[in-house]
């Protein structure tokens, strides 16, 4: 009798224990399904690029369901000590063997919230340049003007320098020519000015479009040119003042007329 007593005791507590961690699961699972639709009625948190907010949202309930996993583990009565020995260890385990992709994570999110550029950007980084076409979680894609496809892992895109082309709207372009050091400059720099100012893609604001003598050789003079242009134009205006000015130095019978650039940035 004793032991059908102890028996019907422990199946008692037991039984009891097991009714009340199904209740909690179901309150609970209920409580995290209405604070996650709150959280998406938060209007900073709605603003969220979608990439960002599917990723707190996922971690919020993640976090969530974990606290109650842990509260139904504790009310079954799994010694707390034993939980959170295993979860450090697996913590541990899971931290080392993911070091990359979370350092990678790390740097997707950075960048998604504070933005250093934006879908359709040209920019500079980790020594590859191109248009941004998708910010991921883990990695950046670029397109390249040669149409080459360049995955670039976030952690080490966000760890170092970011040239953005394309955020501040205007650009100037920089261009050197050179003549025969017989031509006279003033001669030079009235034509590349002409034609400068009959390119209706060149802009006289932040600054009038600039040509002087900045150096030269034994044989020849060179000539800095620059000239400010939309983003957007900046290739055509590029292309166009150098064929522009060396055909009308060579139509104007200047000696030597030739382009040499000077600018580093293919965007």
């Amino acid at each position: 009798m004793d032991v059908l007593n102890k028996l019907a005791s422990l199946g008692v507590d037991v039984g009891g224990k097991i009714l009340l961690a199904l209740a909690i699961f179901i309150v609970g699972r209920i409580i995290i399904k209405y604070l996650i639709k709150g959280l998406s009625k938060i209007k900073k948190f709605d603003e969220l690029d979608p990439t960002v907010h599917r990723f707190f949202t996922n971690a919020f309930k993640f976090v969530l369901n974990a606290i109650l996993v842990i509260s139904i583990i504790t009310v079954l009565g799994v010694p707390m000590a034993s939980i959170i020995a295993v979860l450090a260890s697996a913590g541990m385990a899971v931290g080392l063997a993911l070091q990359g992709s979370l350092s990678n994570m790390a740097g997707g999110i950075m960048l998604l919230i504070f933005r250093p550029f934006n879908v359709d950007d040209y920019v500079s980084a980790t020594g590859e340049e191109g248009f941004v076409k998708k910010i991921a979680l883990f990695y950046t894609e670029l397109l390249t003007i040669d149409n080459r496809t360049v995955i670039i892992p976030n952690g080490p895109l966000m760890n170092g320098n970011i040239v953005n082309f394309t955020k501040q709207g205007k650009r100037r372009v920089d261009l050197v020519f050179t003549t025969a050091k017989s031509e006279s400059p003033q001669k030079v720099q009235d034509i590349m000015k002409s034609v400068m100012e009959a390119n209706e893609k060149v802009l006289s604001d932040p600054a009038a479009p600039f040509a002087q003598v900045s150096g030269g050789t034994n044989e020849a003079m060179e000539f800095t040119v620059r000239a400010w242009c939309e983003t957007a134009d900046y290739w055509d205006v590029y292309f166009g003042l150098i064929q522009g000015i060396v055909e009308a130095l060579g139509a104007a019978g200047v000696q030597a007329p030739a382009a040499r650039i000077i600018t580093e940035s293919k965007a």
